[in-house]
């Protein structure tokens, strides 16, 4: 311990290029948490109703049950047109075996 009474009383500080850059950063800081706090907040979107939900499923099931029709639709025209197809093709290798067998008949006398 100082047991000199005389000594001098300390001056107060001035403010320095770091204190004042400090004070600044937390000024700025403060501002940007108070404007993120007291910003307006936007608002909650509105949830749907019951009814409103079920009437939009209802929409929705009844776009896919026309798809799906649709679907069954093009696959049945498909199936008609390939058993058309083969039952050509069956009628064109009957005749064709008829027209083998006659030369086999010809070629065995």
């Amino acid at each position: 311990m100082n047991s000199n009474l005389n000594t001098p009383i300390p001056t107060p500080r001035t403010l320095t290029a770091e204190g004042l850059a400090a004070a600044v950063g937390i000024m700025g800081s403060a501002l940007l948490v108070a404007k993120r706090l007291f910003a307006a907040k936007p608002p909650k979107p509105e949830p749907m109703s019951r009814a409103d939900f079920y009437a939009e499923l209802v929409v929705l099931k009844d776009h896919i049950h026309a798809g799906h029709l649709a679907i069954l639709e093009k696959l049945d025209a498909n199936h008609r047109e390939l058993l058309a197809t083969l039952d050509r093709q069956v009628t064109r290798i009957n005749a064709l075996e008829s027209g083998l067998a006659r030369v086999d008949e010809r070629t065995r006398n």
